[in-house]
């Protein structure tokens, strides 16, 4: 696959049984953390962490992609099956050092499956699959991301205006198969995408607050995104959320959130079956629910 591939988006239809993973994951690591900081609790007294968990749907706006230059533009929502809500998990850790200092572990999750009858015709990677063939797609793109970004409002807990750096790894498979097995053609790729951060907070005296993040990168050069080649790609993760403080260390909220980006260009390797052209534009809208917890103030706030 291009390693140019910078579609960077958040679907997915993993059920609650393989989302626990990441949940469990993310609860021994707070258990560790807790336990350690029990143990030198004067010497880091200025390290706190704050674990994140939202579950949700999400819902395809847009998506199209090309794989060849003589290559069938498919639209996935009006063609591929991505025309429904999907589940949605997000998975993130944090650490704030000395009130400022802000370092998160990200874990986004994704795999959509669908099963279509092809309207037409249709080009993969010089592959054709026939109109009224039954066809099985796979559009799966889990990814990681750490960040770092300083709090210019550290002074006031009850604010935050942050800005940063992120380094996501993408983890793309993308898959076009006959429902019979006897056709498929298959992209896969890893690779870093470097990003741009801004966060932001307010709170209200009665509990409430409202929060806001965006990490983003536009990258038409080769190195700067993430592959060899001259090829344009581009990244945009955006939300707002509205949460309520229940406890010193928890607190839940509702969020939406904009993720979407593509690549398009060519890159050719030895494993290309076509001529390494690709594009991909993908936008997507997603609503969850969300829960913060900070366990040392779980186990220290009466």
């Amino acid at each position: 696959m291009t390693a140019e591939f910078l579609n960077f988006f958040s679907l997915s239809m993993s059920p609650f049984s393989r989302a626990s993973r990441p949940l469990i994951f993310l609860m021994s690591c707070m258990t560790f953390f807790v336990w350690v900081t029990d143990v030198r609790a004067k010497s880091l007294s200025d390290v706190e962490l704050t674990g994140t968990a939202e579950f949700g749907f999400i819902g395809v706006a847009a998506h199209r992609i090309q794989f060849g230059n003589t290559g069938t533009e498919f639209d996935y929502v009006k063609e591929g099956g991505q025309d429904v809500l999907f589940f949605f998990s997000r998975y993130s850790l944090e650490i704030t050092l000395f009130q400022a200092h802000n370092v998160s572990f990200l874990y986004q999750p994704l795999d959509i499956e669908s099963s279509v009858i092809l309207d037409r015709d249709i080009v993969i990677d010089e592959q054709q699959f026939d109109r009224d063939a039954p066809v099985n797609l796979r559009y799966g793109f889990d990814f990681y991301r750490i960040g770092y970004d300083y709090d210019l409002f550290a002074e006031y807990p009850e604010h935050r205006l942050s800005l940063g750096a992120a380094l996501q790894i993408r983890n793309a498979t993308i898959d076009f198969s006959s429902a019979d097995g006897e056709l498929r053609r298959t992209q896969r790729d890893v690779g870093p995408v470097p990003l741009l951060r801004l966060r932001g907070m307010y709170s209200f005296q009665n509990g409430w607050w409202l929060g806001a993040e965006v990490d983003g990168f536009y990258a038409p050069i080769k190195y700067i995104n993430g592959g060899d080649s001259d090829v344009e790609g581009a990244i945009l993760d955006s939300s707002v959320r509205l949460g309520y403080n229940l406890h010193r260390s928890m607190d839940v909220f509702a969020n939406i959130r904009y993720l979407g980006g593509g690549a398009e260009g060519t890159s050719k390797d030895d494993s290309d079956r076509g001529d390494g052209f690709v594009s991909n534009w993908l936008h997507t809208l997603s609503f969850t629910i969300g829960i913060k917890v900070k366990p040392r103030e779980m186990l220290t706030t009466p």
